[in-house]
């Protein structure tokens, strides 16, 4: 019976330890994210993010051993929550007439903290040895994700001629629209895009 009881015990204490062990981690996450969309690659180190995350160094370094190992996995965490969130929006897929908000959808997830946060995260891949490959590997994995919801929100048959093609160069274009946003917020030249991309997945699309 005793052992039965520390074995419950036991479990206990672990389960409130893992919980704070997660929360420490999305912590690090989400604070790796706003100091590079913020400060960029040269003023976000490892104790910056620890700082505004409100734990200690080590503790970000027990989870993240290298710089690099908390930046590229901040992005990708945000970009899988964002990914999810895309599809909550839609969760039964894009009817026609509901293509424009799928399009809005898609170029406000390049308009955001976590778009300037990778930019500054593929600048420093440019320049930096360690960080290229994980940023060329991340940037593949993304893309490919995106690609693969755009396709399914907007239901279109990628055997068709032009159609796989059109879907990349609606997410090239939100990319393009989300350089611009870096420097001036143009949300009604955006809208007027937006509707022109809609337009021409219906032609492509149906």
């Amino acid at each position: 019976m005793s052992a039965s009881a520390g074995t419950g015990v036991g479990t206990s204490e672990r389960a409130p330890k893992q919980d704070r062990s997660r929360a420490t981690r999305q912590r690090l996450l989400e604070a790796a994210v706003a100091c590079l969309a913020e400060r960029g690659w040269a003023g976000s180190t490892v104790a910056v993010v620890a700082e505004r995350a409100g734990v200690s160094r080590g503790a970000a370094q027990h989870h993240f051993p290298t710089r690099e190992d908390l930046f590229t996995a901040a992005v990708e965490y945000v970009a899988e929550e964002r990914s999810t969130a895309l599809r909550a929006l839609f969760p039964q897929g894009a009817a026609a007439d509901d293509r424009r908000a799928v399009v809005s959808a898609l170029v406000d997830l390049y308009t955001g903290p976590l778009f300037r946060a990778a930019l500054h995260l593929w600048v420093a891949a440019s320049s930096e040895d360690q960080l290229r490959p994980r940023v060329t590997e991340l940037e593949a994995r993304v893309g490919r994700e995106t690609h693969r919801i755009a396709v399914d929100l907007l239901a279109a048959d990628e055997s068709r001629p032009g159609a796989r093609e059109t879907v990349q160069g609606l997410l090239d274009m939100a990319r393009g629209l989300g350089l611009a946003n870096l420097l001036t917020d143009d949300r009604a030249r955006r809208e007027r895009v937006v509707a022109q991309w809609a337009a021409l997945l219906d032609e492509v699309l149906d």
